[in-house]
């Protein structure tokens, strides 16, 4: 059985070849509107082989109905760098050695690494076991894998063991998580990583990967 993969058709959608389930997942926030955990995954119906909007215009969201042949189209160019996260990280260092990996480029902004008091940063300077267990969880619920955590440079990252799923955001992006494969239209693949989020608004200017963008142009489901 070959390995599931996401192709991106040129100015078009996504290709999902599976087995690859998908479900759909919201944020769960706290009173104070703060990013906590993610829904349980509810899963839709979807064959092995299935197409997934990116030009935010289908009115079967999250699945394509070729919206993206219309007029004005949208510009789904891809413009990520196909490049390793390692090459993108900013690094931060506890004086135990524990550190932080910070890849910018890749967020949406989804909140999750902080709340009204602090964040996963000032939390890696604290050396209470509690604290550190805390950050950890908060670094490992950022989808876009924007941030990694170790116990040194030398170390593997900490990560959570996801099985290959694609969560679908409420208004938001496609959560692929689970080391999905996604091959760029001209045929380059990105490097696989276990925590990712894809665009399906149409308006990231880090295409295919969201940017936090839906939040700007107001993208809903439906």
């Amino acid at each position: 059985m070959s390995e599931p993969e996401i192709r991106i058709e040129e100015n078009g959608p996504y290709e999902v070849k599976g087995p690859l389930p998908i479900a759909r997942t919201r944020t769960v926030k706290t009173e104070f509107g703060e990013p906590v955990d993610y829904a349980p995954f509810e899963p839709l119906e979807a064959g092995e082989t299935y197409r997934l909007c990116r030009c935010g215009k289908s009115g079967n969201k999250p699945f394509c109905d070729d919206s993206h042949l219309e007029e004005p189209r949208v510009d789904v160019t891809e413009r990520a760098d196909h490049g390793p996260r390692d090459d993108r990280t900013d690094v931060f260092q506890a004086q135990d050695g524990a550190i932080i990996s910070d890849d910018l480029s890749i967020c949406t902004k989804a909140g999750y690494c902080k709340d009204r008091f602090t964040g996963v940063w000032q939390m890696l300077g604290d050396l209470d076991p509690a604290v550190r267990e805390r950050m950890g969880r908060m670094v490992q619920l950022c989808p876009s894998g924007r941030l990694a955590w170790a116990d040194s440079v030398d170390s593997p990252d900490h990560e959570p063991n996801y099985q290959p799923e694609i969560g679908v955001f409420r208004n938001g992006p496609l959560f692929v998580r689970g080391g999905v494969r996604v091959v760029g239209a001209d045929g380059e693949p990105y490097e696989v990583r276990n925590r990712q989020t894809l665009c399906r608004c149409g308006y990231s200017q880090n295409k295919p990967f969201c940017d936090g963008s839906h939040r700007l142009v107001g993208f809903r489901d439906g």
